[in-house]
């Protein structure tokens, strides 16, 4: 074991005699030694109950013959950073999140890992940190949240941003905003839909490197304690059985999440967060990969924000298992922290509500939900969620206006200045350039809110996994490195193919030299944690990693 270098031999009678001041006993002394990373705090809704799933993980652990040692774990709530400057340190977390894991679990020698956490940033933090370590590790997702009721309706958070175009449109009033806000977030757990949070929690079970079922089961379900200890349980076997990460994130592991991803239409953000787990766990994968999976997978579960199902559908139809079991003959054989292999978790797996989780052969779409773009917008790709794109608007052409900055864009969404037809360029957002590639869920909710049904955005930022609609995110290169994006200016027509997977400046390349040569990058007043993000990010096609 790992922790023998801290508690075995007469050199290592200080650190033995600082365990036990901490209450560990001589038994405990020869026991596995499992590392708790919690994301826990009182600012984020997905985090908030963290603490009693924790206190079941420690059970199952101690259960198990482990012996568990807790330790905090940041977290960004992107929904309370959204739309202001706060949203810049959201993307960077997910870097510091797998550093303080990796610092944490080597200093202390910890023979296995469980990492407790839901939302955007925390979970693929936790995998590249778990790969990374390559110590016997498994997730806790904290579970979806239960949707909002009003009137009858089911709500998600998605409702409430989408309802600030509303009010702005002059179809609601200030009142029933407020009404409806009170309404939308009963209690803990993740934002209801297949946002990225649980965009993530689906894609780490598919991975293998959560529990069978972990992800769908709802924050507040007695099911989410139980499987937490089973989880704890679990990690002191995987111990013994020498059992870690680099052994589950494959690239038939990966290849299979990218599958299930496809199958549920889900955020744009988990190709920016599988290609950054790609990357620490050494394996080859470019943005390519994405759409030659994704032909071939068709989008059978229609989930919110594009259709009218909630994460809690999701699980009462049968959860991953579910889905996993009408992709079965597709998916590539690859271990899991359950213990049976993914092919056998899918033959396990039974859909209960075929409405819910569609057959293969009468899908929602033909083709997967998310589609990588390139053209001469962005030749080293962008991304969108097709399956949250109404199919008059797979193809469009319009004029661009042009903004450099989110902000600058929403005062102009809010105050009626675009048209439809009209593609909105918000530039200068990107990895570099924002820095922190901040995710814009105002303005396209806002868009969507205020009635909008043909307007297009393309951004080298990020969208929300609640967004839909036309809405183009990650165009590499950035802005701020000098792509293509820009050079665009007010007018300027852009050419839109989601079914050819075309994303098109049509300018004539004699007029973007010469607008190239008076080019010139922007320069901001960074200092801290941004300024050091800006100076080692790469760009979003490689999974804005930092070197």
């Amino acid at each position: 074991m790992r922790s023998e270098v801290v508690k075995q031999g007469f050199e290592r009678a200080p650190n033995r005699a600082l365990l036990r001041s901490l209450g560990v006993t001589e038994r405990e002394m020869d026991e596995p030694f499992i590392g708790i990373a919690n994301a826990w705090n009182t600012i984020v809704p997905g985090h908030v109950h963290l603490r009693q799933i924790s206190e079941r993980v420690r059970e199952g652990i101690c259960a198990a013959g482990g012996v568990p040692f807790e330790f905090g774990v940041i977290g960004i709530c992107d929904g309370i950073a959204m739309g202001h400057e706060g949203m810049r340190y959201s993307l960077p977390s997910r870097e510091n999140i797998a550093d303080s894991i990796e610092l944490m679990v080597q200093a202390h020698r910890f023979d296995g890992l469980v990492c407790v956490g839901t939302c955007d940033k925390i979970v693929p933090g936790m995998l590249m940190a778990a790969v990374r370590c390559d110590v016997p590790a498994i997730v806790v997702t904290g579970g979806p949240m239960l949707p909002g009721s009003l009137g009858g309706r089911d709500l998600s958070l998605i409702d409430v941003f989408e309802a600030v175009g509303r009010v702005a449109a002059g179809t609601m009033d200030e009142g029933e905003l407020h009404t409806l806000e009170c309404a939308s977030m009963p209690g803990c757990g993740s934002c209801q839909g297949l946002y990225t949070a649980n965009t993530m929690a689906c894609v780490t079970e598919s991975l293998g490197m959560s529990l069978a079922g972990c992800a769908t089961i709802p924050a507040v379900d007695a099911g989410k304690l139980r499987i937490a200890k089973q989880s704890g349980e679990r990690v002191v076997a995987l111990v013994r059985e020498g059992v870690t990460p680099r052994g589950l994130i494959t690239g038939e592991s990966i290849r299979n999440a990218i599958r299930v991803d496809m199958a549920l239409g889900g955020s744009t953000n988990t190709i920016l967060h599988l290609m950054a787990l790609a990357v620490e766990a050494g394996i080859p994968l470019d943005l390519e990969t994405f759409n030659t999976l994704g032909s071939g997978i068709p989008h059978i579960c229609d989930m919110q924000p594009a259709g009218p199902h909630s994460m809690l559908a999701l699980h009462r139809a049968g959860g991953i298992p579910a889905v996993l079991s009408r992709l079965k003959d597709v998916l590539e054989d690859a271990p899991t922290v359950s213990g049976p292999g993914i092919r056998e978790i899918a033959g396990m797996g039974r859909v209960s509500d075929p409405k819910i989780i569609h057959t293969i052969k009468k899908p929602v779409h033909a083709a997967g939900g998310l589609r990588v773009l390139r053209g001469s917008l962005a030749p080293d790709g962008a991304v969108v969620k097709a399956a949250a794109v109404d199919e008059r608007m797979w193809r469009h052409k319009g004029p661009a206006q042009v903004f450099d900055g989110e902000r600058a864009a929403m005062d102009a969404i809010l105050a009626r200045e675009i048209r439809e037809g009209d593609v909105v360029v918000v530039r200068y957002e990107g990895p570099r350039g924002g820095p922190g590639m901040p995710e814009m869920l105002s303005p396209t909710s806002a868009i969507y809110g205020l009635g909008y049904r043909r307007v297009a955005l393309v951004t080298d930022g990020r969208f929300s996994g609640g967004t839909r609609g036309p809405c183009i995110g990650h165009a590499a290169p950035e802005a701020q490195v000098g792509g293509p994006i820009a050079l665009v200016r007010d007018g300027d027509i852009i050419a839109i193919d989601i079914g050819k997977k075309s994303l098109d400046l049509l300018v004539a390349e004699k007029v973007l030299k010469d607008r190239r040569r008076s080019w010139k990058p922007r320069k901001k007043p960074l200092a801290g944690v941004l300024a050091r993000y800006a100076a080692t990010v790469e760009q979003a096609n490689l999974g804005a990693v930092q070197r």
